[in-house]
């Protein structure tokens, strides 16, 4: 069973048709997913896996208790790093996912970089991301950091400016690769 690491950015209310039938074939398929506890986009996700009655899902979280586990799913808990506060809190968790993971799929809304940084951790370990880009109506697969480094330059200065903020020196490193 393969692990895919479902996200996306909090401004999505509204998955695009397309990633819909993918999220449905990974359920045909019985792929484990991996997803956070976050509005928008995972919280979509997650309505849509538990109309599925899905089981193979697990919930990270920050805390102890997830901000939302539509189907009442397994949850894993990962602490911040103490002294942690708004980004950072949610980080290890998001790294936790995508060094679980064998896939990503992402919903983004072209300007969060916490869905950048996802693919660009996914894309460090040579893991294929699905990305549903929904500022231009498209769909791309980044296979390494190089496709990642594209994705932010089309998505413009401002945003890399927010990514390369957030990013560890490893994401650093692995952009000038």
């Amino acid at each position: 069973m393969s692990m895919i690491f479902l996200g996306g950015s909090r401004d999505i209310f509204e998955l695009p048709a397309p990633a819909i039938a993918r999220i449905g074939a990974i359920v045909a398929a019985e792929h484990g997913v991996l997803i956070g506890d976050a509005p928008g986009a995972d919280s979509e996700m997650q309505g849509l896996l538990a109309g599925y009655n899905y089981e193979h899902v697990g919930v990270f979280c920050a805390g102890d208790t997830p901000r939302n586990n539509l189907g009442d799913w397994a949850v894993y808990p990962v602490p911040p790093p103490l002294g942690a506060h708004g980004f950072d809190v949610h980080a290890s968790k998001d790294r936790e996912m995508a060094r679980r993971a064998d896939y990503g799929l992402m919903v983004w809304d072209g300007r969060n970089p916490g869905t950048c940084l996802n693919v660009l951790r996914l894309a460090m370990t040579s893991k294929p991301c699905v990305i549903y880009d929904m500022s231009r109506g498209s769909v791309a697969t980044v296979h390494s950091t190089t496709d990642c480094d594209a994705m932010l330059r089309y998505a413009g200065p401002d945003v890399r400016r927010q990514v390369e903020a957030r990013m560890t020196s490893d994401g650093r490193l692995a952009l000038l690769a």
